[in-house]
């Protein structure tokens, strides 16, 4: 049983056949998880839980559900019945949901076996991971699979350092402006962020209800594609034919990147050319001025009534002043306390400003004009997606100034536009930098609605990039 290639769906098959048990599985990715206690993967490992649904599976289980007996993990601001629900941050570190989130219940039933809960970015506002609530190594901050010394991404970090590790083969991220896709990227693993309203919100701490969505994570689009056919109940899909695919790249999205992400995006453009892929140069006027009318402003708008919602209904008795009072790491504290409570936005200069009309004009007009653009962009030239790097950079250093304003923006500048039009993007990991040796991804935003169509086009594209080499 070689862990380093297992993927969902092989996983699923084996257990099928009988070839392997769940209780081996579930033993191995358990063992997997306490040897790698240095990633800072996990808040809470559920070793007695796991073990007791695996050898119940192996006894009785169901061997033709989808995910029989293959163990995942769950970022910690999904609620799994049971288990504490923190959101990465110490005032919800005692809240223990008596019901599972349905995105859970959804896998749950396919007879997923869920191991743990994954650390995250705290209240999921971070690209870094770099969290000061929670550590089992030795340094702070959720590392990256390929190298302790730098960031996992996020905000779903730690279930993207816990697939890129080979702990497990698949689990559940959350998504506001890049979150299931960076930490994919900077880990070497698959992710979809769907279209907003696929998947139910409920039982998911939140920041925006406007841009959140869970989003599954894992080894390959093929295994995402089956996570999110559990989640969505629908059939499962066949690879694209890529002579019939044509794919946008959008200039202004090539910006910023490195040297390593450059080479690596434009020998993947030569890649999915040569299978057979119209691959076109296109501009997106004002993109970048219609996102940032759109999401600061949305996210920190409704970061406040979204979590006092949240808040009431986990039925702690938590306010949102002493959910923000612990908050522990300083970046997430300084956006709580300087502009999410005070319902404030940076004016001109160092001035603070009223939210609540900049608020009103991102959702009644910017959005509007943003998702026209999008619509129009991939209409008007005919297009199944827009490619372009998932991220500029490979993963960075990760220590306090990892979760720097700068680097914030820098990360999520490709992932941050579709997620502000509701609109689905895969990332699909390419390759190995030639210098850094760090994973890259490639991702595919879609029409909204396109989730399945997309998936489509991943899983041709698993068999032209294959599997990134496991970290050493």
């Amino acid at each position: 049983m070689d862990l380093d290639q297992l993927t969902l769906t092989h996983a699923a098959a084996d257990l099928r056949a009988g070839k392997v048990t769940s209780t081996a599985l579930t033993t191995e990715a358990l063992t997997r998880a306490k040897a790698g206690a240095d990633l800072n993967a996990f808040v809470t490992l559920d070793e007695a839980g796991a073990l007791k649904a695996a050898r119940a599976f192996d006894a009785t289980g169901d061997k033709d559900q989808p995910l029989g007996g293959v163990p995942v993990v769950i970022k910690d601001n999904i609620e799994v019945a049971g288990l504490p629900c923190s959101a990465g941050t110490p005032a919800l570190q005692g809240y223990v949901p008596k019901a599972d989130a349905p995105v859970v219940a959804k896998l749950r039933a396919a007879g997923a076996i869920i191991i743990g809960k994954t650390s995250m970015h705290e209240l999921a506002f971070g690209i870094s991971g770099y969290n000061t609530a929670f550590k089992t190594g030795a340094e702070f901050g959720v590392r990256n699979a390929y190298d302790r010394s730098l960031i996992a991404g996020g905000s779903s970090s730690g279930t993207g350092a816990a697939i890129g590790a080979r702990i497990v083969a698949g689990g559940l991220g959350t998504d506001t402006g890049g979150s299931v896709r960076v930490p994919g990227a900077l880990n070497g693993c698959a992710s979809l962020r769907p279209t907003v309203g696929r998947y139910p919100q409920t039982g998911i701490a939140p920041i925006s209800h406007t841009r959140d969505t869970a989003g599954p994570m894992a080894a390959t689009i093929a295994d995402v594609e089956l996570l999110d056919r559990v989640i969505a109940g629908r059939d499962a899909i066949q690879p694209a034919d890529l002579k019939q695919v044509r794919i946008g790249v959008v200039r202004s999205m090539l910006t910023n990147l490195d040297a390593d992400t450059e080479a690596a995006f434009q020998a993947a453009v030569v890649q999915i050319k040569a299978q057979g892929i119209t691959v076109v140069e296109i501009e997106m006027p004002q993109l970048a001025e219609l996102n940032g009318q759109v999401s600061f402003p949305v996210a920190l708008y409704e970061a406040y009534d979204d979590m006092v919602a949240y808040l009431r209904h986990t039925g702690t008795g938590i306010s949102i002043e002493a959910l923000v009072k612990d908050i522990a790491s300083p970046d997430v504290k300084g956006t709580y306390e300087g502009l999410v409570i005070p319902r404030k936005l940076p004016g001109p200069g160092d001035t603070l400003i009223d939210a609540k009309p900049i608020y009103d004009a991102a959702i009644k007009t910017a959005r509007p004009v943003l998702q026209a653009l999008y619509s129009k962009t991939f209409s008007g030239n005919k297009l199944d997606a827009i490619a372009f790097p998932t991220t500029p950079r490979v993963a960075i250093p990760s220590n306090p100034d990892s979760s720097s304003l700068e680097n914030f923006g820098l990360f999520i500048q490709n992932t941050d536009p579709g997620s502000n039009a509701g609109i689905p993007g895969i990332q699909i990991p390419i390759a190995l930098g030639a210098t850094s040796k760090l994973p890259i991804g490639l991702e595919l935003d879609g029409p909204a609605g396109s989730d399945e169509r997309l998936l489509a086009i991943g899983m041709a594209l698993d068999g032209v990039f294959g599997r990134l080499p496991a970290p050493r």
